[in-house]
């Protein structure tokens, strides 16, 4: 009879698991992140385009801009004709930001709009080479978890993990190598 594992084994298991999958996978991510970026900015500026929200950020930017210019030009004004013995009313001072928290501004909608447009950029990313080896490797890893916590006994679990892990190039048993003392 096949001798069950404990929780502890189990354990172990996963974390070898762990330990194995995670170089590759950060540096596969860290590959795939240079083109994430530009993937987002892509798909942002179709996502804007097709939804119509071009034309209203572009609008909205003319708007903050022609505000920011007036609030400039007001804030020159007054700091010219104050009296010289008086103060500026605290809202019009340059040090004090008129901006309220509860504001909708250009960079809320950009920061929207980036959000909704990073699943698609993902996608696109998916079908990249470096993206479709980022997919394996997660695959392969969630395989090995899988193969772990479906095992009935060490041994068994050994052989297959051994042939999960050919499949970035490792291998499950790793010979220890002798130390040379001298």
């Amino acid at each position: 009879m096949a001798k069950s594992m404990t929780k502890y084994q189990l354990e172990h298991f996963e974390n070898k698991v762990m330990r194995q999958f995670r170089p590759y996978i950060e540096e596969q991510e860290l590959i795939v992140k240079q083109f994430r970026t530009e993937a987002i900015d892509q798909a942002v500026a179709g996502l804007s385009k097709k939804m119509g929200a071009d034309k209203i950020l572009k609008n909205f930017r003319d708007a903050e801009k022609a505000l920011a210019d007036a609030r400039a030009t007001a804030l020159t004004f007054f700091a010219k004709k104050k009296p010289k013995e008086e103060e500026l009313h605290y809202k019009l001072s340059p040090t004090r930001s008129n901006r309220y928290d509860n504001d909708l501004s250009v960079s809320d909608c950009e920061d929207q709009l980036r959000e909704w447009a990073s699943s698609l950029a993902d996608r696109a990313i998916e079908k990249r080479p470096e993206g479709k080896k980022l997919k394996q490797l997660k695959d392969a890893k969630q395989q090995a978890i899988d193969t772990v916590m479906e095992a009935g006994c060490p041994e068994e679990l050994i052989k297959q993990l051994g042939i999960v892990s050919q499949c970035i190039g490792l291998t499950w048993n790793k010979e220890v190598k002798p130390i040379a003392i001298e």
